[in-house]
C-alpha cells in the first residue's frame, strides 16, 4: 500500500495466489465504492486496467457489465479467470498485458477502472492518456491510489510490526510527486484529457480478529514483503514473523477497527 511498491512484474507474479486469497479484506470495499461512481448494466462494457487478480471486475460482472480486465502479471490474471469461471462470470474476457499500451480500439468502453493499479506505472501520464483513448465520448474513468502510508492506522500497525523484526525498516515517506499528492491526481488526469476531474479521500475499517490474521492478510497480498520474504529466506522470514506477531498481539485489540486511506479520481471523457 505504498507507490514504492515494485512495478517489475516479477513481485506481483510471486505474490499472485496470495493476494487472491487476502487482499478482498482491504481492496473489496475499495472496489465497491469505485463501482458507485458508474451505473452499470447488462449493456455497459468497461476495462479494468492493471486488474490484479479481479476483485473490481469480479464486482462490476456481478452488477451485468461486460468486462475486459488486463494485467502484467499472468498469475494474476490465471487468479482473476479462475475466480470468474468459479462464479460463473462468462462477461470477463482477461488477458495479459501492459496499461500503458492497452491492446483496444480508441473508443471501445463506457467506463474505466484502475483499482491501485495505474499509480505503479513507471509512465503514469502514458497510462492515463491510454485509458482516457480507449474509452468513448461521455465515459466515467475511476482511478484509485493509496493515501500516504503516515495516514493509515493500517499502514502504520504494518509497519510497526516490520520494525519488530528488522528496526532498519521505517514507515514510507510522503510522495509529493506521486498520486497521493491529490494536485498531482488531479493534473495528470486533466493533461489526459479527462474533464470535471474530482480527487476524493475515502477510508476503509478493516477488522482482524487476532494478531496473527492481520499479519498473514496484509503480508500475503503485499509484492514487495512476498519479495522480501524471497529475498531473505524462510529462516530469517519466520524470525521477523515471531517478532512482527510478538508485536501486534501487545499493540493490536483484536477487531479493532483500523483504516485505510485511499484517493478516489474521477473524470469523464469529454462530449464534443
Amino acid at each position: 500500500m505504498s507507490e514504492q511498491t515494485p512495478v517489475a512484474v516479477g513481485p506481483w507474479d510471486l505474490v499472485a495466489e496470495g493476494y487472491a486469497q487476502t487482499a478482498s479484506a482491504v481492496l473489496g470495499p475499495f472496489a465497491a465504492h469505485a463501482l458507485e461512481y458508474v451505473g452499470l448494466g447488462s449493456d455497459s462494457e468497461i476495462v479494468d486496467v492493471a486488474a490484479g487478480s479481479g476483485l473490481l471486475s469480479l464486482a462490476a460482472a456481478a452488477q451485468g457489465a461486460r468486462v475486459e480486465a488486463i494485467d502484467l502479471s499472468a498469475p494474476m490474471i490465471d487468479q482473476l479467470t479462475a475466480a470468474a469461471e468459479l462464479a460463473g462470470h462468462g462477461t470477463i474476457t482477461a488477458r495479459v498485458g501492459d496499461g500503458q499500451e492497452l491492446p483496444y480500439a480508441d473508443a471501445s468502453f463506457d467506463a474505466g477502472f484502475s483499482l491501485f493499479g495505474l499509480m505503479f506505472f513507471a509512465d503514469r501520464p502514458r497510462g492515463f492518456a491510454e485509458l482516457r483513448r480507449v474509452l468513448r465520448p461521455g465515459a466515467t474513468a475511476v482511478v484509485t491510489a493509496w493515501a500516504p502510508a503516515v495516514d493509515s492506522s493500517l499502514m502504520r500497525a504494518l509497519f510497526g510490526a516490520l520494525t519488530a523484526g528488522d528496526p532498519n525498516t521505517s514507515l514510507p515517506r510522503p510522495n509529493a510527486r506521486g498520486l497521493e499528492n491529490p494536485a498531482v491526481f488531479e493534473a495528470e488526469m486533466r493533461a489526459a484529457g479527462f474533464d470535471a476531474v474530482t480527487i476524493r479521500p475515502h477510508t476503509v475499517e478493516v477488522y482482524f480478529p487476532d494478531a496473527e490474521s492481520l499479519w498473514d492478510t496484509m503480508t500475503r497480498s503485499s509484492a514487495p514483503l512476498t519479495a522480501l520474504r524471497a529475498e531473505v529466506g524462510e529462516q530469517d522470514w519466520q524470525r521477523r514473523t515471531e517478532a512482527a506477531i510478538e508485536h501486534l498481539t501487545v499493540t493490536y485489540r483484536p477487531n479493532t477497527a483500523l483504516f485505510a486511506n485511499a484517493l478516489i479520481g474521477v473524470g469523464t471523457v469529454p462530449t464534443d
